[in-house]
C-alpha cells in the first residue's frame, strides 16, 4: 500500500512539474506580425515633404539670373520669394517683393490689379523702388496724380506675350500700343535703349506672367 501511494505522489509531482513548464514556456513573446513589422517601418521612414519642397523652391528659381535676385526672399513660406510668386498671378505676386513696394502702388493707384492679374502669358518689366526713386519726387507724385498718364507708363512696361531669355531680345509692341526693344543675350539684358533699364533680375516666373526686374523706369512717347 506504501509503495503505490508513493507512486502515485511521484506521478503527482511529474504532472505539476510538466504544467509548470508548459505555463512557463507559453510567457515566452510571439514573434511580430508581418502588419506589426510594417507598421514600424512606415514610422520610422523619414517624410519626403522637406525635399519635395526643397524641389519646389528649386524649381521655381531655376533659370532666374542677374545681381538683383539676391535680395529675393529664400524662404520659400514667404510670398516675396520665387516660389511664393510662383503661385500667385503677376500683380499680387509683386505685391510680396521686397523690391518692388513703389510698383504695386502705383498699378493699384492705376487700377491696373486685375488687368495685370485677369492677363494670359504676359511679360512685366517692373522697375524697382530704387528705380522709381531717380525720377524727381515732384514729378513722381504729378505723375500718380494722373490716372492716364501713369496707366500709358505702366502698361509701356508691359508686353503680352510670355518672353523667356531665349527670345528677349528683340522689339515688342507693349499693352500701351507702342514698341518697346530689348537688347542683350545671355544673363546681360538692357530695354529701352534711350532709358538703358537693365534687367537685374531676371526670367521671374508667375502664375500667368514672367517678370524682369529692372532698374529704372521707362517713360512712353507722350
Amino acid at each position: 500500500m506504501n509503495h503505490i501511494a508513493r507512486k502515485t505522489g511521484l506521478a503527482t509531482m511529474a504532472l505539476t512539474l510538466s504544467l509548470g513548464m508548459a505555463a512557463c514556456g507559453g510567457s515566452e513573446e510571439e514573434p511580430a506580425s508581418a502588419s506589426d513589422t510594417s507598421s514600424e517601418s512606415s514610422s520610422e521612414t523619414p517624410s519626403e515633404e522637406p525635399m519635395e519642397e526643397e524641389s519646389a523652391a528649386s524649381d521655381a528659381a531655376e533659370g532666374t539670373f542677374g545681381e538683383g535676385c539676391a535680395a529675393i526672399p529664400t524662404d520659400e513660406s514667404d510670398p516675396g520669394s520665387f516660389a511664393g510668386m510662383a503661385t500667385e498671378p503677376v500683380a499680387t505676386a509683386a505685391s510680396g517683393n521686397p523690391l518692388l513696394k513703389t510698383l504695386v502702388a502705383a498699378v493699384t493707384k492705376a487700377g491696373l490689379v486685375d488687368t495685370l492679374n485677369s492677363a494670359e502669358g504676359i511679360t512685366v518689366f517692373a522697375p524697382t523702388d530704387e528705380a522709381f526713386a531717380k525720377i524727381p519726387k515732384k514729378t513722381l507724385n504729378a505723375v500718380l496724380a494722373d490716372k492716364k498718364t501713369l496707366t500709358a507708363i505702366l502698361t509701356h512696361h508691359v508686353v503680352p506675350e510670355t518672353l523667356t531669355p531665349d527670345n528677349l531680345a528683340g522689339t515688342f509692341t507693349t499693352l500701351n500700343k507702342d514698341e518697346l526693344t530689348v537688347e542683350g543675350s545671355g544673363d546681360m539684358f538692357t530695354a529701352d535703349t534711350e532709358e538703358a533699364a537693365n534687367v537685374i533680375c531676371g526670367n521671374i516666373s508667375t502664375a500667368n506672367a514672367k517678370v524682369y526686374v529692372i532698374d529704372t523706369v521707362m517713360m512712353p512717347q507722350m
